[in-house]
């Protein structure tokens, strides 16, 4: 997660570049926050997901670099079948012409330190602090503009955590999350949840897919408004492999049907032994849905660090 530091060292310093930088996603992105490329008149460092979404990140950096060094813009994407995500979504970056006169701050980085990034008029103002909060953007509203600050901690990796469902489960999950190691793709079927920030609205002839579009490390937790569509989305979720973990709100009695409808349907035994059912740290007894969060959150916080 940290290669981009030896990038602007090793590279940067010796020839025109641009950097990359995911500042936010929404949906199913191929990259999250934090991500990095760097890119230079014939060739590239690092991926931000491949793709259409990559082919113009490229040709935006190259144009930059006929700008002045510290020339930099913040461009947004939305993703659709144009873009090649067919669960749609945003992503915002920040493309920059790296001034190899202001890299002063790479001495103090380092892993798990914070570095503040602001957008000034011309450049971009960097430092590396060890008390700054992170905060996490959004890929919704104005682009950020001069003025504007970016907390994030240097190398940390966060595991997808593909939500699905906008409920009021689903809320209080994605709200813990944001402060937690976790990159969220957060999907609903339902209109009505459009106007909350982070959730891409997918029609549900097509959700599945996002399951498709979810990279190797991801946790899925499933918990829909609807026990069909849990289902199918359990199901899509348990015949793709590898996937890190597959929860499913729900009792006992929900676990034990789905299990056996997965047999008739023909799914194998070591897939259905993956789901996860119900969900949470065992001892916890709340159905608030702040306490149902806490403890999905805990339980996938226990999986080997990917």
């Amino acid at each position: 997660m940290s290669d981009w530091l030896a990038w602007l060292r090793e590279v940067a310093t010796q020839e025109p570049a641009a950097l990359v930088s995911v500042l936010a996603s929404e949906g199913s992105a191929p990259r999250g926050a934090g991500t990095r490329m760097l890119v230079t008149a014939d060739r590239l460092f690092g991926t931000i997901g491949g793709g259409q979404l990559e082919h113009r990140a490229i040709e935006q950096a190259r144009a930059i670099m006929a700008l002045p060094p510290g020339s930099w813009r913040v461009q947004d994407y939305p993703l659709g079948p144009l873009l090649g995500q067919c669960c749609g979504g945003r992503v915002r970056l920040l493309i920059e012409h790296v001034d190899a006169a202001a890299l002063g701050w790479l001495a103090d980085a380092a892993e798990e330190r914070v570095l503040v990034s602001t957008l000034t008029s011309g450049r971009i103002a960097r430092h590396v602090s060890a008390q700054a909060i992170p905060t996490p953007l959004s890929a919704r509203g104005d682009r950020p503009r001069e003025g504007a600050t970016f907390v994030e901690m240097i190398g940390q990796r966060r595991r997808s955590l593909y939500l699905f469902g906008a409920g009021h489960v689903g809320q209080a999950i994605a709200r813990h999350a944001q402060a937690l190691p976790f990159r969220l793709a957060w999907f609903d079927t339902r209109p009505l949840f459009e106007t909350i920030d982070g959730v891409a609205i997918v029609p549900e002839d097509a959700i599945a897919q996002c399951v498709t579009e979810a990279p190797e490390d991801a946790a899925m937790l499933i918990l829909t408004h609807d026990h069909a569509l849990d289902y199918r989305l359990t199901r899509a979720a348990l015949e793709r492999e590898p996937i890190a973990f597959v929860g499913l709100i729900g009792s006992q009695t929900k676990r034990a049907r789905f299990h056996n409808r997965l047999e008739r349907d023909g799914v194998a035994d070591t897939a259905r032994a993956r789901l996860t059912c119900p969900i949470g740290v065992t001892g916890v007894t709340g159905k608030e849905p702040d306490v149902i969060a806490i403890a999905a959150l805990a339980q996938l916080l226990q999986l080997e660090r990917p």
